[in-house]
C-alpha cells in the first residue's frame, strides 16, 4: 500500500495532473454548497480539493484501506466504501459526478456511467477521465519491443480503451452537450520510471529505461481525455 501510495501521490503532484485536476473541477460547473461525488476516489485528493472549493464532496471507493488513507487526510469530505455500480446515494442526489482514470478498471463501463446518470440531478453534471492505453508513448532503442509491451499491458486490463468511448457512452446513457478534450501528461523524471515498471517486469526492457532516468533520457508521455456532459 505504501509503495503504491507514493507513486499515486509522485503522479498526482505532477504539473499535468494538477491542471487536469483543475479543469475536471471547471468542467463540473459551478460547485458552492453542491453535493459532487469522487467515484474511485482513491486517497481522496480530489475530495479535498472539491470540498476546498466550495462543494460538498463525496468520496467512493471499492478498497477500504483507501477510504481510510482519504479520510485521514481529507477530513473536510465524506468517504464511503462502495461499488461503482451501485452507489451508496440516493437517485437525483448529487449535482456532479467525477469518475479518474476509473472506467479502464471495469468489465462493463456502460453500467457505471448509468449509474452516474441516476445518481445526478437533472441538469447536473458528469466528467470522465484517463487514459488510453493502447496510445502511451515511450521513447526507446528497443520500438518492436516497447510496442509489444504497451499492448500487453493494455489488453491485461479490463477496457484499456474505454477513454476514446467517453463520450458515446455518455451519450448512449442520455447525456447532452457533451464536450470532450484530449490533454497529454509528460513523464521524463523517476515517475516516468515508476510508471514503465507498471507496464512489464520484463528486465532486459526496463534496464535500457533505468539507464535512461540515470542519464535524464527517459520519456513517456500519456494522452488523457476529458469528457463531460449534463443530465
Amino acid at each position: 500500500m505504501s509503495s503504491l501510495l507514493a507513486v499515486l501521490d509522485a503522479a498526482e503532484g505532477e504539473p499535468t495532473a494538477v491542471e487536469l485536476r483543475a479543469r475536471s473541477y471547471e468542467l463540473l460547473g459551478d460547485l458552492i454548497g453542491r453535493t459532487v461525488v469522487d467515484v474511485g476516489c482513491g486517497s481522496g485528493r480530489a475530495v479535498g480539493e472539491l470540498a476546498a472549493r466550495g462543494a460538498r464532496a463525496v468520496g467512493v471507493d471499492l478498497d477500504p484501506a483507501m477510504i481510510d488513507v482519504a479520510r485521514r487526510r481529507w477530513p473536510a469530505g465524506g468517504f464511503h466504501v462502495g461499488d461503482v455500480y451501485r452507489l451508496p446515494l440516493e437517485t437525483g442526489s448529487v449535482s456532479g459526478y467525477r469518475a479518474d482514470k476509473v472506467l479502464h478498471m471495469l468489465d462493463e463501463p456502460a453500467r457505471a456511467v448509468a449509474e452516474a446518470r441516476r445518481v445526478l440531478v437533472p441538469g447536473g453534471r458528469a466528467v470522465l477521465l484517463g487514459q488510453d492505453w493502447d496510445l502511451i508513448a515511450i521513447d526507446s532503442d528497443q520500438p518492436a519491443a516497447t510496442r509489444r509491451l504497451v499492448h500487453a499491458k493494455a489488453d491485461s486490463l479490463p477496457s484499456p480503451r474505454v477513454a476514446r468511448r467517453y463520450r458515446n457512452l455518455l451519450l448512449d446513457a442520455g447525456f447532452t452537450d457533451p464536450v470532450v478534450e484530449v490533454r497529454t501528461a509528460v513523464f521524463t523524471d523517476d515517475t516516468a520510471l515508476a510508471l514503465v515498471r507498471r507496464i512489464t517486469e520484463e528486465e532486459g526492457w526496463l534496464a535500457e529505461q533505468a539507464e535512461r532516468a540515470r542519464t535524464h533520457r527517459i520519456f513517456v508521455a500519456v494522452p488523457i481525455f476529458l469528457a463531460a456532459a449534463r443530465a
